[in-house]
C-alpha cells in the first residue's frame, strides 16, 4: 500500500505541466510548436529563455519535492522513493487531461536524482553538458541519465528491487524518444544550437511556420 500511495502521489504531482499550461494561457498548444514536446526545453525554444528556465525549474522542483516527501511520509517503505520517482515521471509523460501526450520526463528524472543525492546530480549534470556539447542534441542526455540512475541507485543503496523499479523510467524515456531517433536519422531533429541559430536550423530541417506560429512540414517534402 505504501508503494502504491507513493506512486499515486508522484503521478498526481507529475501531471502538473507548466509548459503546456503557460502555452494554453498564451493561446497555443506547445506540442504543435518547436520540437513538439510539452516540456521545459521546448518552452525555452518557443516562449523564451525566462519562461523556459522557469518551466525546467518547476519540473525539477516538483519531482524533487514529491520523491523527498514520499520517502519521509512512508519511512518504513524502502521503495517509497523509487515508486514516487516512477510516478512523477509517468504523470508528466502521460497526463490524462492532455490525452496522455505530455512531456518526456527528463527534468522530472533530474529532480528525482537531485532529491536522491545532490552530488550525484551535479556529476550527472556535468556529464549532461558534455553530451550536449559533443552531440548538439538534447535528446541523448535523458537517455544516458535514465540508464545511469538505476545503476547508481542499486550500487549506492544496495537495492536491486528499487533499481529495477527505476528501470521503468528508463523504458518510458526511451519510448518517448523514438521519434527523436527517427528525426535524427532523417535530419529533422532540432539541434541544441537552435537557440542561437534559429533560421539556419529551421531551414536545415525543412520547417516553416504558419500564421499562428505552428510548425508545418516544408511543402517540398510532402
Amino acid at each position: 500500500m505504501d508503494v502504491f500511495l507513493s506512486f499515486l502521489l508522484g503521478y498526481s504531482v507529475g501531471m502538473i505541466n507548466p509548459s503546456y499550461i503557460i502555452g494554453r494561457i498564451r493561446g497555443f498548444d506547445i506540442r504543435k510548436r518547436g520540437s513538439g514536446n510539452a516540456g521545459g526545453s521546448n518552452a525555452l525554444i518557443t516562449m523564451g529563455k525566462v519562461i523556459g528556465l522557469l518551466c525546467i525549474l518547476f519540473d525539477l522542483a516538483k519531482a524533487a519535492l514529491v520523491t523527498w516527501g514520499a520517502a519521509r511520509i512512508f519511512p518504513e517503505c524502502a521503495l517509497s522513493f523509487p515508486a514516487a520517482a516512477v510516478g512523477v515521471v509517468l504523470g508528466h509523460v502521460f497526463p490524462p487531461y492532455m490525452k496522455f501526450r505530455g512531456g518526456k520526463g527528463f527534468a522530472c528524472l533530474g529532480g528525482a536524482i537531485l532529491a536522491f543525492n545532490p552530488l550525484v546530480f551535479l556529476i550527472m549534470l556535468g556529464g549532461a553538458v558534455i553530451v550536449v556539447l559533443v552531440t548538439d542534441y538534447i535528446c541523448f542526455v535523458p537517455l544516458t541519465a535514465s540508464v545511469a540512475f538505476p545503476i547508481v541507485w542499486g550500487i549506492m543503496k544496495n537495492d536491486l528491487w528499487g533499481a529495477l523499479m527505476l528501470c521503468i523510467i528508463t523504458a518510458v524515456i526511451f519510448f518517448r524518444h523514438i521519434d527523436n531517433f527517427k528525426k535524427i536519422k532523417n535530419g529533422k531533429e532540432l539541434k541544441f544550437s537552435y537557440l542561437w541559430k534559429k533560421d539556419s536550423e529551421m531551414k536545415r530541417i525543412g520547417a516553416v511556420e504558419d500564421d499562428s506560429g505552428e510548425n508545418k512540414n516544408d511543402p517540398k517534402e510532402e
